[in-house]
């Protein structure tokens, strides 16, 4: 791969153009209006289209401007659809967008053969020819792309920086935020206005249609990772650069291997970034798919731990000194693999032995124990005076319930029930200690 410095303005404008987006798109998950993103960058093609009619220029200001208040009038209409007419959002914008955008599609079939506006550059991009059209900027030559895409990123950048606090309360929160005094509304049409405003800003790097990969993907996976606004927008950014950087290395690289010349460093980027969502989805620390299931298979061995010391809590009661694996098998109903692993960890921890083929409490154990199962019987005591619960129903949730409880919420169960020696089955209530 021979890198030059037209690779370098290929990734600067599309990472300024993802940046720009990520930055707004932020607020758009949080405001559960991804979609409106799409609605826009569709929306502001008839835009596009009637400023190049009514004017004759493909001036950027112009088709700006054009496509600016098609994209405002998008959000409004939709807005007003919601509100005015009941419309549930996700219809409104259905509803708005692919009216307007038919419109638009109209406007360009109509008027091709004056109207000097390429479907695909418009849908697709067209962010390889970005260094062919440049302006002078003191003794360089600056693509005019990278330039326009640098004043939005420091717009949004700018706007976001200001009006931190407003849009995170009113993304959150509408209500508490009017309530505060901020005018939730006037945020949400500024930052629909700047989202019309980056979108057609981003056409000439990653088109229309790729755009929307740009507004909701990097700050989709960003959310993932964290819950912390300032922490996602930041993540958002990162991931938004990787994912131009990466998107044309990837687009000059990849083809290659499979016998292709190469391919769209636009539709590159978007793939990159949805693989970036993709391995977060997977690997987020809280929120991702493994780390999820790693977590629901810990506390299911947790419990089926807890579960063995109070089934050999309860054989000590009987009189008996303790159980075969295989009785703790058909006892809990937790397959071999489990139990094993469940038995194995509790031999490491201290809190069973085995004595000839037979588990036995340890000391510790034997203390573990009793505070779960004074739990239980506590919960079926409380459940029983205080609750519906038919009385052969008190076991099954008194079962859920003694894992989540602590001393304090013991004692506290304890004086609830009057501080009862025996549960309602008759069975002796271990002591507090």
């Amino acid at each position: 791969m021979n890198w030059t410095f037209l690779d370098t303005w290929i990734v600067a404008a599309g990472g300024l153009s993802a940046l720009s987006c990520a930055l707004l798109g932020n607020f758009l998950v949080l405001r559960r209006m991804s979609m409106m993103g799409d609605a826009i960058s569709h929306a502001v093609l008839p835009g596009l289209a009637a400023a190049f009619i009514l004017t004759g220029s493909r001036a950027s200001l112009v088709m700006l401007a054009g496509a600016a208040v098609v994209g405002l009038l998008t959000a409004l209409l939709t807005q007003w659809l919601h509100s005015l007419g009941k419309v549930e959002q996700g219809a409104a914008m259905g509803v708005v967008f692919t009216i307007l955008f038919a419109i638009g599609l109209i406007l360009m079939v109509r008027g091709a053969h004056a109207v000097d506006i390429d479907p695909g550059c418009v849908l697709y991009g067209a962010v390889e020819l970005v260094p062919m059209h440049t302006f002078a900027l003191g003794p360089w030559r600056v693509p005019v792309a990278v330039g326009a895409l640098s004043v939005v990123f420091l717009v949004n950048a700018a706007f976001v920086a200001l009006f931190y606090k407003e849009l995170k309360l009113s993304s959150f929160d509408p209500d508490l935020a009017t309530s505060l005094g901020i005018n939730a509304g006037l945020m949400h049409y500024v930052l629909m206005g700047l989202v019309a405003m980056t979108t057609v800003a981003s056409f000439e790097s990653v088109g229309s249609i790729l755009v929307i990969a740009m507004l909701i993907v990097p700050a989709a996976a960003a959310h993932l990772l964290t819950d912390r606004l300032s922490v996602m927008i930041l993540l958002s950014l990162v991931i938004a650069a990787a994912s131009a950087l990466l998107g044309h290395v990837s687009a000059i690289t990849v083809p290659p291997l499979f016998g292709f010349q190469d391919t769209t460093t636009a539709g590159m980027i978007a793939v990159v970034a949805g693989f970036i969502f993709f391995l977060s989805l997977l690997f987020a620390p809280r929120h991702g798919v493994i780390s999820r299931i790693a977590s629901q298979g810990i506390l299911a061995q947790r419990i089926l731990r807890e579960d063995l010391l109070g089934f050999l809590y309860r054989l000590e009661e009987f009189g008996r000194g303790g159980a075969r694996a295989s009785l703790v098998e058909r006892t809990l109903e937790a397959g071999r693999w489990r139990c094993a692993l469940a038995v194995r960890g509790l031999l490491r921890e201290g809190r069973i032995e085995r004595r000839g083929d037979a588990l036995r409490l340890t000391p510790a154990g034997r203390e573990a124990a009793r505070h779960l199962v004074r739990s239980h019987r506590l919960w079926e005591t409380y459940l029983y005076r205080h609750s519906d619960v038919a009385a052969d129903h008190l076991h099954d949730s008194a079962a859920r319930l003694e894992h989540v409880t602590d001393a304090a919420l013991q004692r506290r169960l304890a004086r609830e029930a009057d501080l009862p020696a025996r549960d309602p089955q008759g069975r002796r209530i271990p002591s507090d200690g």
